[in-house]
C-alpha cells in the first residue's frame, strides 16, 4: 500500500499540460487560484477498485491523503506562478534603470576624450619612430665599410648625414620650445568651495586686514602730507615736487621713490628696524583665535561680517553707480560740464605740445593737493561753494536715490490730481485749498485726523506726506504683540503720530505730542533690520523706557525733521510763556 502511495504522490502533470506563463494575462497572487485550471492525476482502474473497496485497510486514510495531495500541488503551482510574475516585473524594472543609465552617461564626452588620448599617442609613436629612425641611419651609416665612390655620390652621403645632424641638433636644442606652441583644448576647472566655518571666516577676516594694511598705511600717508600733518614735510614734499614738475623729472623722480621704497622693504626684511612714515604706525594687539566658540559668538561674528560687507558692497555700489549716472547724462547739466572739458583737453592736445600739458597738469595736481584741498578742508563751506569736482561727485545720484524721486514725483502728480479733482466736485465753496487738503488729507485707513482722533487741521508735513516705514518697539511691554509692531511714522506740526499696520481698533495707534517730548536721540537696533537697524528713540513722562521707532530707512531724515519741528515748538511755546 505504501508503494501505491509513492506512485500516486510523484504521478504529476506532464509538461505540456501547465498553462504558459509568459501567455498567461497578469494577476495577482490572490487571483491565481481561481483562474489556472487544475487537472487531478489520473489513476489506473486497479488503484480505483482498491481505493474504492471499502473493506481493504487504510481506505480513509489514502483518500485524505489523496486530497491534500492535490491541494498541495496547487498551491505549489500558485506559489510558482507569482514568483515567475514578480521576477518578470522586477526584470523590466531593471530595464528601464539601466536605460536610464545608459541616458545619463555622457558617453559622447567619454568618446571625445578618448579620441583626443588616442590622437596624443599617435603623435607620441611618430615621434618616437622618427627619432629611431635618425638613429639607425646614423648607425648605419657609421658602419658601412669606406669604399672608393664616385665624387657625387660622396658629396650626397655627406650632405644627407649634415642635414640629419642639424634636425637632431634643432631638435635637441628647440623641440621643447616648439611642444610649448602646440594649441590643446582649454580644459574649464571647477573649484571647490569650502563649507562655512566660523573659524576660517575670522582667519580671512584677519588675512585680509593684515593685507590691506600697506595700501591703507599709504593713504593715510597721503591724507597726512594733504593736511600737513607735519609742517616740514609736507613743504620739503611740495617743493621737490614743484620742482621735478618745472624741469621735466616728474617720472624719475616717481620712479626713484618706488626704488627707494624696495630698498626700504628690502633692509625691514633683513631685520633692520625702520619706520618712513609721516603718521605714526599704532600696533593693535592681536587676539589669539579661540579654538571653539558658542552659538552666540558665532551668530554674532556672522552679523558683523554681513554688516562690514553690506556697507563695503554698499559704497562700491554708490561709486558704480554714479560713475554710471555720470556717463549716461542722468542729469545733464553736470555730464554736459564733462563733455566741455574732454573737447577742450582735446583740442588743446591737437595744438600745444605735450611738455606745456604735462607741465600744466603736474602742477595743478601739485597745488591742488599741498594748497587748496588743505583750504577746502579747514573751510567746508568754500568747499561746497567752489570745489567743482566736490561739487559733481556728490550731486551725482545713485539708483536707489533716482527710485525714490521718481517715486515721490509720481505720488504727489497723483496727490495734486486727486487733491484738483475732489476740490472742483465736492468742496464746499468758502474754504479755502490749503484747508481743503489739510482736512481731507488720508491715509490707508482713512481721513487722518478721524484715525488719529486730532482736529482737522492736523495734517502731515510736506517731508513726511507718505509717511516713514518703521517698527514701534516699546520696552515697558512685556508681550510680544504689544512689546513691537510695525507700521508708519508721521509728523505734524504739534504731534508724533504712529499708525499700526495690523488692521484693529485705532487703540494700536501712538499719538505723541511734541511739547511732551523730554528727550530725542538718534538710536540704533539691530543691523540686521531693514536701514542697518537704525531707529530714534524718544523719552517721554508717561513711559518709563524710551520708546523706539527702528528699521528706519530714512533715519536721518526723519530725525532732522522731527527735531526741528521739536525745537520749533518749543521754542514758540517758551516764548508765549515769557
Amino acid at each position: 500500500m505504501l508503494k501505491k502511495l509513492d506512485k500516486i504522490r510523484f504521478r504529476g502533470h506532464k509538461r505540456d499540460e501547465f498553462l504558459d506563463l509568459a501567455e498567461s494575462p497578469n494577476a495577482s497572487d490572490t487571483e491565481c487560484g481561481d483562474e489556472i485550471p487544475v487537472k487531478i492525476p489520473r489513476t489506473s482502474t486497479r488503484d480505483n477498485e482498491e481505493l474504492r473497496d471499502p473493506a481493504g485497510p487504510g481506505t480513509i486514510i489514502m483518500a485524505a491523503g489523496v486530497q491534500d495531495f492535490n491541494r498541495t500541488e496547487s498551491d505549489r503551482l500558485n506559489e510558482i506562478k507569482g514568483h515567475l510574475e514578480i521576477a518578470l516585473l522586477e526584470k523590466h524594472f531593471l530595464q528601464e534603470e539601466l536605460r536610464k543609465l545608459r541616458e545619463e552617461t555622457n558617453a559622447e564626452t567619454l568618446r571625445q576624450e578618448l579620441e583626443k588620448e588616442r590622437q596624443r599617442r599617435l603623435e607620441l609613436e611618430q615621434k618616437v619612430n622618427e627619432v629611431l629612425k635618425a638613429r639607425t641611419e646614423e648607425v648605419t651609416a657609421a658602419q658601412q665599410p669606406a669604399k672608393p665612390q664616385a665624387q657625387a655620390n660622396g658629396t650626397d652621403k655627406r650632405s644627407h648625414t649634415v642635414s640629419s645632424r642639424l634636425q637632431k641638433w634643432f631638435f635637441d636644442k628647440f623641440g621643447e620650445y616648439v611642444e610649448d606652441f602646440r594649441f590643446q583644448p582649454e580644459e574649464n576647472t571647477v573649484e571647490t568651495e569650502e563649507p562655512l566655518s566660523a573659524r576660517r571666516l575670522t582667519e580671512n577676516m584677519r588675512r585680509l586686514k593684515r593685507g590691506a594694511k600697506p595700501v591703507t598705511n599709504f593713504v593715510k600717508n597721503l591724507s597726512a602730507l594733504s593736511d600737513w600733518y607735519s609742517i616740514y614735510t609736507s613743504a620739503i614734499a611740495f617743493i621737490i615736487y614743484m620742482n621735478a614738475v618745472w624741469h621735466g623729472w616728474a617720472i624719475p623722480m616717481f620712479l626713484f621713490l618706488a626704488i627707494l621704497r624696495l630698498s626700504l622693504n628690502y633692509l625691514i626684511a633683513r631685520g633692520w628696524r625702520i619706520q618712513w612714515s609721516i603718521v605714526p604706525e599704532v600696533s593693535e594687539p592681536m587676539e589669539p583665535p579661540k579654538e571653539d566658540l558658542t552659538v552666540s559668538e558665532k551668530f554674532q561674528l556672522v552679523l558683523d561680517v554681513a554688516q562690514k560687507a553690506q556697507n563695503l558692497f554698499g559704497k562700491m555700489a554708490d561709486i558704480l553707480e554714479k560713475i554710471k549716472n555720470l556717463f549716461m547724462w542722468v542729469q545733464p547739466e553736470i555730464t554736459q560740464k564733462l563733455y566741455i572739458a574732454l573737447w577742450a583737453a582735446f583740442i588743446a592736445s591737437c595744438f600745444l605740445p605735450y611738455r606745456i600739458i604735462g607741465l600744466a597738469m603736474g602742477l595743478y595736481a601739485g597745488i591742488k593737493f599741498f594748497l587748496i584741498d588743505f583750504i577746502f578742508k579747514r573751510c567746508p563751506r568754500l568747499r561746497a561753494k567752489y570745489d567743482t569736482p566736490y561739487i559733481i561727485w556728490t550731486s551725482l545720484p545713485t539708483d536707489p536715490q533716482l527710485k525714490d524721486r521718481s517715486n515721490a514725483t509720481v505720488s504727489r502728480r497723483l496727490q495734486t490730481a486727486a487733491s484738483r479733482s475732489y476740490v472742483g466736485s465736492s468742496a464746499p465753496t468758502g474754504i479755502s485749498k490749503d484747508e481743503d487738503t489739510s482736512r481731507f488729507h488720508t491715509t490707508k485707513r482713512g481721513n487722518f485726523h478721524e484715525v488719529f482722533n486730532l482736529s482737522e487741521n492736523e495734517r502731515p508735513l510736506a517731508v513726511c506726506e507718505n509717511g516713514w516705514r518703521c517698527c514701534l518697539i516699546n520696552r515697558d511691554r512685556k508681550m510680544p504683540t504689544d512689546y513691537i509692531r510695525n507700521g508708519v511714522l508721521y509728523v505734524t506740526e504739534n504731534y508724533l503720530c504712529f499708525e499700526s499696520s495690523k488692521s484693529g481698533s485705532s487703540k494700536r495707534n501712538k499719538v505723541i505730542k511734541l511739547t511732551d517730548i523730554t528727550d530725542i536721540q538718534k538710536y540704533k537696533v539691530l543691523s540686521v533690520l531693514p536701514g542697518s537697524g537704525m531707529g530714534i528713540a524718544v523719552s517721554t513722562p508717561s513711559t518709563q523706557k524710551p520708546l523706539v521707532f527702528g528699521a528706519m530707512v530714512h533715519r536721518d531724515e526723519a530725525f532732522e525733521t522731527i527735531f526741528n519741528q521739536y525745537v520749533k515748538i518749543t521754542s514758540a511755546s517758551s516764548s508765549n510763556e515769557s
